[in-house]
């Protein structure tokens, strides 16, 4: 899924991480043997057991990207919708660490019955779930949410629907009372999906928003995305975008039909347009109302020698890996990047140490030598290329003479605002060897519309993609697979790659029945797509977050990202909360 890049950054000195390192225990060791400060709370609860009710402060610098099920795609929206306004037919188990990547039942009695050869998925929805207003959800508001996912005025949610759903080619949802003959619902509690292969991994696909229910009387085409109709434990009492966002409890939600969510706070509250600094120095310092909130966004790496040498905000400091890979991606279908020795030339170029320690360093990231995470290669990622991770210069320019241009070029590359930082590392390297980059920001609410409009976007963007569940097949095709290259809303694939032999190993390795054949075919996969130079893997991030010394239940869920697991978080004290 596309991963929210949004950190502001500066060059941080060494000193810092050493300093936090002092006095700390618990933390994973670095490549150099010393021990991670920011990995000591890694797969744990911060702050013990929540008590029910409060108010749940949250500050963000900016607002969602989409709320709307069939447009929400993007990580930590993901968390919060789906852990607290909308369900979906199965989710993620609400515990830290690897358990936290197990599914579990939502909306349906169980991960669903295979048969067809795992063509056709059929679930039984759970007897009294319901929306806001105590009406049932059916199996007809779970097959409406899937097919207005299809919707060109809807663009930008998961397209697990258009790749694997019979008969969906040239679908465009169901604005015209034209539906999938492919989703079948038999009564109001059954739906079953026929699928044009064979998806024995297709309940994780079933956690993704899309697959939550939205009636069909209550749809408002885009407009739903300032009101989503709730059938999770909280409802949208108020919105005004970009500034404030207000839940409050839906009381027909029923936690006995619930084994995921907890709802402890009686409302949570999220402050937008914050600046980031602000959001950092109040969290850090957690003053009165602040000692009950939470920061949506990552701690910036300026601020980490605030945090790292003082040990008691250490423990209050969450920062689990995102699991997610940032990569340069350059639009293969225009010059000079049609050309591989030219992409091959940023590959060498590319001084990745530089961006890594304009991105906090390597207390807070790790270097990316291939596409995929570590978790998807057993837990290292190989290095097939061997490209130096400071880069190697003299070997970008002769890339650049052999393909005809010894004097190098001028592109530019798009980035949401809150990477500029980490692009002008990437323009200062790249200038080396020739590349002369133009550096466009853009307002992180609307950076993925504006990269997904494959016409009139830049030729290089800064962006990332993280595994929808442990699996090649959530990653390498959702990243390179050239026919389902969208227009407009364009995700994913932003380097534009269509190459026939990638796409036809692609398809033999989804066809794999044995699925360590396939994870080992995904692992091949992705070096040979590298040496093609599409994109340049750059880095893995981790998600630091500080919060607020009155929270509880707080732990970084490794499914989204490192976010915080909106499902279980509270308050130690409700009654110091304000708001």
């Amino acid at each position: 899924m596309n991963k929210r890049t949004c950190t502001a950054l500066a060059t941080v000195v060494a000193a810092t991480f050493a300093l936090g390192a002092t006095g700390c225990s618990g933390g994973k060791k670095s490549a150099d043997g010393a021990k991670n400060p920011v990995a000591a709370h890694e797969g744990a609860v911060i702050g013990g057991t929540p008590q029910k009710g409060g108010t749940l402060t949250v500050l963000s610098n900016q607002d969602f990207t989409h709320l709307d099920p069939a447009r929400n795609w993007v990580m930590s929206d993901m968390d919060f919708g789906t852990r607290l306004l909308y369900r979906t037919l199965v989710t993620y188990k609400a515990e830290p660490g690897a358990k936290g990547g197990q599914l579990a039942p939502d909306l349906a009695t169980d991960l669903g019955t295979p048969s067809n050869d795992a063509r056709t998925w059929t679930f039984h929805l759970k007897q009294g779930v319901t929306y806001e207003d105590g009406s049932p959800v059916t199996a007809q508001d779970v097959k409406y949410n899937v097919e207005r996912s299809f919707s060109p005025d809807l663009p930008g949610g998961a397209d697990y629907a258009a790749r694997y759903l019979a008969g969906a080619e040239g679908y465009r949802g169901p604005a015209e009372g034209k539906h999938l003959d492919s989703v079948k619902t038999p009564d109001d509690r059954t739906i079953v999906f026929e699928l044009r292969k064979s998806f024995a991994e297709f309940p994780y696909a079933t956690v993704m928003p899309t697959f939550a229910p939205v009636p069909q009387a209550r749809d408002k085409g885009p407009q739903y995305d300032n009101r989503p109709f709730s059938s999770g434990p909280y409802k949208i009492d108020s919105y005004d975008r970009n500034k404030k966002l207000v839940l409050v409890r839906n009381d027909k939600w029923d936690p006995k039909t619930d084994e995921v969510r907890k709802a402890y706070p009686d409302k949570l509250v999220v402050l937008m347009g914050l600046k980031a600094n602000q959001i950092d120095d109040r969290m850090i310092a957690s003053q009165g109302a602040d000692a009950s909130t939470v920061p949506w966004y990552a701690l910036r790496p300026e601020s980490a020698a605030k945090v790292l040498p003082d040990a008691k905000v250490r423990e209050r400091l969450l920062a689990e890996s995102q699991n997610c890979t940032d990569m340069v991606q350059m639009h293969t279908g225009r010059a000079p990047f049609d050309d591989v020795k030219v992409r091959r030339a940023v590959q060498y170029a590319l001084d990745r140490d530089a961006v890594l320690t304009a991105s906090g360093g390597p207390a807070f990231n790790d270097p990316s030598t291939a596409y995929m995470p570590a978790t998807l290669f057993g837990g290292k990622q190989p290095d097939t290329l061997k490209v130096p991770a400071a880069g190697d210069v003299e070997k970008a320019k002769q890339l650049l003479k052999e393909a005809g241009k010894p004097d190098g070029f001028s592109t530019k590359l798009t980035v949401s605002s809150g990477d500029k930082g980490r692009a002008e590392a990437i323009q200062q390297s790249l200038a080396k060897a020739g590349i002369k980059v133009t550096i466009e920001t853009v307002d992180p609410s609307a950076f993925y519309a504006t990269i997904g409009d494959t016409k009139n976007r830049t030729d290089m963007v800064y962006t990332g993609w993280c595994p929808d569940y442990p699996s090649g097949s959530t990653f390498l095709p959702f990243v390179f697979d050239g026919r389902f290259i969208k227009d407009k809303g364009n995700s994913g694939n932003h380097s534009l790659f269509r190459d026939e032999a990638t796409m036809k190993r692609m398809d033999e390795i989804a066809a794999m029945t044995d699925t360590e054949q396939a994870a080992q075919a995904w692992q091949q996969l992705d070096g040979e797509i590298l040496a093609k130079a599409p994109t340049v893997p750059v880095l893995v991030r981790r998600w630091p977050l500080v919060l607020g010394t009155n929270i509880a239940g707080a732990y970084g869920h490794t499914s989204f990202g490192g976010q915080l697991d909106y499902a279980t978080v509270g308050l130690k004290d409700p009654s110091k909360s304000q708001g």
